[in-house]
């Protein structure tokens, strides 16, 4: 009985009018966390190219062109969240971005390179004891919900998706 009521009551959540507010709670969190992340590159496009450097994992022609135009496409899913235009689209792009850098971070920490992520600026070589390779790939599983739900429910108040009727 007990476990039919906290179905029902998730169910209520996922299915219901709640929705829509949550979905617009879980929009505009993943908007900080892109423009956080685009904000704390782009004024060093330098360090976010030696970032993705650091990974070892793209050849050199392709460092700079990724490390200096990575902050702007976090930018841009920051803003397309931020406005609610193409939500669904946006999520999808955001899954993608993430499972790309939890397996960068999880390639590093596989072959014992010891790096900051440079998610949020910096980034680099660092002292073995100083990386965070597990409290990164879960901060960035969490991120990765916030993407998933909207993939799953894009639709939310105060956007332009909602004012097109998408």
């Amino acid at each position: 009985m007990v476990e039919a009521v906290a179905v029902g009551s998730m169910r209520r959540v996922v299915d219901g009018p709640a929705a829509e507010w949550l979905s617009t709670v879980v929009r505009l969190a993943l908007a900080v966390v892109w423009a956080w992340a685009g904000l704390a590159k782009i004024s060093d496009p330098a360090v976010a190219a030696q970032a993705v450097r650091a990974y070892r994992i793209l050849p050199e022609g392709l460092v700079k062109p990724v490390g200096y135009g990575l902050p702007f496409l976090e930018l841009a899913l920051a803003l397309l969240l931020l406005v609610g235009l193409g939500v669904r689209i946006v999520a999808v792009i955001s899954v993608v971005l993430l499972l790309t850098f939890i397996a960068g971070i999880s390639s590093a920490w596989a072959r014992g390179i010891s790096i900051d992520c440079g998610c949020f600026g910096g980034g680099g070589a660092v002292a073995k004891s100083q990386t965070q390779y597990g409290q990164e790939i879960l901060r960035d599983c969490g991120f990765l919900l916030l993407a998933l739900w909207l993939v799953y429910r894009p639709r939310s108040k105060a956007s332009v998706d909602a004012w097109l009727a998408l």
